[in-house]
């Protein structure tokens, strides 16, 4: 569907349009086959199906996919990235270094803010982790953009930065209010609203981080559709560190630390270099389309 998105940039014909229709529509079975998976999960486990690393994965996949369809309207891009980051992070769920077995809930789970702050907090990824894909793609786009290029190209560019902003607006503030409802859950558990622990710390983080994002574009020197996607993509780091650096590598009551910490897997590497690269070539890029204007 990516593919024929990007055709459909340049070629449009009946077949093409079929070809889109038949992959919308398969997009959404699959979707309600993934929320029967959702509900099964929770039948069996008799609590929410986001209670630890594996499940986290699966409900932000879920999410990502959700926010795919429902800006699937505004752009046509975002359904096509929505299938193709749910499916990367089904994937890396998958992989070895999670357990995906239904285990015990901790006796500190075993609360209603499990339904409540979770959900909340764990949703804010999923709308922010598409938002971070679109990004990248904007930025491909921009690499990619020809010396003369035709108003669907502007538009399709102009159509993610939309839909980039609307979904980082959705996820801060689910982040913020996730953060705020569980301070009141730490409140009824250990007695206390805030203390530093290093989660709560790098939630608070995540929340300044997107809302510098957000607020970008008031600084003029800064209203620019380059700053802004690298912010929109390099931002996603902060949440990556949140949910799962700090629960492997950090000591506190959200971790799960216990002495030498597991080693980061060679393909986190491998992305951050390509990322890292994609930047500097949209930078560089972004430069000479300028200087060719002036």
């Amino acid at each position: 569907m990516l593919v024929l998105a990007i055709v459909m940039l340049f070629y449009e014909s009946k077949k093409i349009n079929y070809a889109w229709i038949i992959g919308v529509v398969l997009a959404w079975i699959g979707f309600l086959m993934f929320c029967f998976h959702l509900g099964l999960r929770w039948y069996i486990a008799q609590h929410p199906p986001w209670s630890d690393g594996f499940e986290m994965l699966v409900f932000v996949a879920w999410g990502v996919l959700l926010f795919g369809l429902l800006f699937n309207s505004k752009t046509r891009f975002s359904l096509p990235l929505g299938l193709l980051f749910s499916g990367t992070l089904l994937f890396v769920a998958f992989l070895d270094w999670l357990n995906p077995e239904i285990t015990n809930l901790m006796p500190v789970l075993h609360s209603y803010w499990l339904k409540i702050h979770v959900a909340v907090i764990v949703s804010s990824y999923a709308p922010l982790a598409l938002a971070a894909i679109m990004a990248l793609l904007s930025l491909i786009f921009i690499i990619a953009k020809p010396n003369s290029c035709d108003s669907k190209w502007k538009n399709s560019l102009e159509e993610l930065q939309l839909v980039n902003e609307m979904a980082v607006t959705i996820g801060l503030f689910l982040l913020a209010i996730g953060t705020f409802l569980g301070g009141v859950w730490a409140n009824e558990s250990w007695g206390r609203y805030w203390a530093w622990d290093p989660k709560e710390t790098w939630a608070l983080i995540s929340v300044m981080v997107y809302a510098i994002v957000l607020h970008l574009r008031l600084i003029p020197a800064l209203n620019h559709r380059l700053v802004y996607n690298l912010a929109s993509m390099w931002a996603f780091s902060s949440i990556v560190m949140t949910s799962f650096g700090v629960n492997y590598y950090l000591s506190g009551l959200h971790s799960y630390a216990k002495g030498d910490p597991v080693p980061v897997p060679g393909w986190v590497y491998w992305v951050g270099a390509t990322l890292l690269i994609i930047s500097v070539v949209a930078y560089w890029r972004d430069r000479q389309t300028r200087k060719l204007k002036n």
